[in-house]
């Protein structure tokens, strides 16, 4: 006889987070870390150093060494911007309701 595979069991990570109160602050921190990564990998494949992009931006490499900082999510969104504009990619944000709306 075959297995009989059954749905999810208990609930999703979604609602353990916010049961343990860090739902919000995890979804920030993930944010972060993907904006950090697209950075990255964008300088990567243009080949530009990170001196070379705090000149750019007309910032100080400490500066740039924050904004890609994964664990900071104290980025204003206009620095976020000319980081993103600089490498040639455009920051979209977007506010989307949750499965419970």
């Amino acid at each position: 006889m075959g297995r009989h595979i059954a749905g999810p069991i208990g609930s999703s990570l979604e609602d353990y987070l916010a049961e343990q109160g860090t739902l919000e602050e995890t979804a920030t921190s993930a944010v972060k870390r993907v904006l950090t990564w697209q950075l990255e990998q964008a300088m990567e494949r243009k080949q530009i150093s990170k001196s070379a992009m705090a000149r750019a931006m007309r910032t100080s490499r400490s500066q740039l060494e924050r904004i890609l900082d994964p664990d900071n999510d104290h980025i204003r969104l206009d620095t976020l911007t000319t980081a993103a504009n600089f490498l040639g990619l455009n920051l979209r944000i977007e506010l989307i309701g949750s499965a419970e709306q």
